[in-house]
């Protein structure tokens, strides 16, 4: 059914009544309209809904879904106020356990669909004992009157935030002091240590409100009993609790003994290595951002059998001479350059372990592995981002 509305600016609107079949890979449900495909945000899978046509291309249309007429079972009312406007959580309104089973469920389809995995070895995703109030790291955009908040990636509209059901409750509280106060700044970042208490806020607000502490140059956090220095211009992930749960599972896959050297490729501040290193003979970690090292110099104080390179992966690692046991590849959501891949292949670790927030390149990097050798033996998901369609993965593959 299609129909057609003329909205406030006048420009025209169109609405179709769609069925709705599958989820993809960014968080939008799948229907189909005279033979074109129909990312329906906030739809759920095997839903009739009303979808409000929002972008077109050749290819597919993009929407939401502006009336359910047969809700899922698995529709839950969203608690925040601001879902489906802000755009910063997609999955509210779907209930937690089959959000854990729409990711699994996306992953494996990405494998099929890229890296044509016939039958690909996807896990049950690992669930988050948290699924609120996670986030460590909030990043406001203002606008003109100095207010904080979001812009809807689809809409490119500013949306005042007051309180994120998802950030820590020490971000919330920041916030909530410093709304409309933040007039000339073009974005506000927060980051807050869980299990330190530390906090990196930027930029300066002395002049807005000197009683909040900010501008500091980094920050520490904790993991599984180590502190890590934190750079402002570090990454680190900004689910701590299921970050801790993501090295163990790390761990396990590695399989890891005393007589091993290890692999680190895009270490970042060290986490992998730092944690790993009581584990294996040796760890050589390659980074190319000359802030993470320097975090990363810090966090291996102490520990002997750590080798920190900086730069490129790609221009490192076919440089190493030595051939590592074990390896973990955690690459930027880009993927692998294909010159890390072609140096992994060159002298082949045994065992090797690909994490990955991106199941694309995931799907794409994992098929040129396994032409080169590889076998794949799992992926396992994790959640860090509950209420949204991200999804960390874990994927193990095997020399036989």
């Amino acid at each position: 059914m299609r129909e057609k509305t003329r909205a406030a600016d006048t420009r025209e609107t169109e609405k179709l009544r769609l069925s709705l079949t599958d989820m993809a890979f960014e968080g939008g449900a799948i229907g189909r309209h005279d033979g074109q495909v129909v990312f329906a945000a906030y739809g759920i899978p095997g839903e009739e809904a009303v979808v409000e046509i929002e972008r077109r291309s050749r290819d597919y249309l993009m929407g939401r879904v502006v009336e359910v007429l047969s809700p899922s079972p698995h529709r839950v009312e969203a608690p925040c106020p601001y879902f489906g406007s802000c755009g910063g959580c997609q999955w509210q309104h779907i209930d937690y356990p089959f959000q854990l089973e729409l990711k699994a469920r996306v992953v494996g389809e990405q494998l099929r669909r890229i890296g044509k995995f016939a039958e690909p070895p996807v896990a049950a995703t690992v669930a988050a004992e948290e699924r609120w109030h996670y986030r460590n790291h909030a990043r406001f955009s203002t606008d003109r009157q100095g207010q904080l908040g979001f812009v809807s990636l689809l809409r490119r509209r500013f949306v005042r935030i007051d309180h994120c059901r998802i950030m820590h409750p020490w971000i919330n509280g920041v916030l909530e002091r410093l709304q409309g106060k933040c007039a000339g700044l073009h974005q506000v970042a927060i980051r807050y240590g869980v299990k330190t208490e530390q906090a990196l806020i930027h930029p300066s607000l002395k002049e807005i409100d000197d009683s909040i502490p900010s501008g500091q140059a980094s920050y520490e956090e904790e993991l599984l009993g180590k502190r890590f220095r934190i750079s402002g211009a570090s990454f680190f992930q900004v689910n701590i609790r299921q970050a801790e749960v993501l090295i163990e599972v790390v761990r396990e896959k590695l399989s890891l003994a005393q007589d091993q050297l290890l692999l680190d490729a895009y270490a970042g501040v060290g986490t992998f290595a730092v944690l790993l290193a009581p584990y294996v003979k040796r760890v050589i970690a390659i980074e190319e951002s000359p802030a993470a090292v320097a975090d990363a110099v810090i966090n291996q104080a102490g520990i002997k059998n750590i080798v920190f390179y900086q730069g490129k992966v790609e221009q490192i690692l076919p440089e190493l001479r030595q051939r590592p046991q074990a390896a973990i590849l955690d690459p930027p959501r880009v993927g692998c350059h294909p010159d890390t891949i072609a140096a992994v292949l060159k002298r082949p670790p045994a065992r090797l372990v690909y994490v990955s927030c991106d199941p694309a390149t995931l799907a794409r990097d994992l098929r040129a592995l396994c032409q080169g050798g590889y076998r794949l033996q799992e992926v396992q998901p994790v959640d860090m981002f509950p209420q949204t369609f991200h999804v960390e993965c874990v994927a193990t593959l095997v020399r036989d």
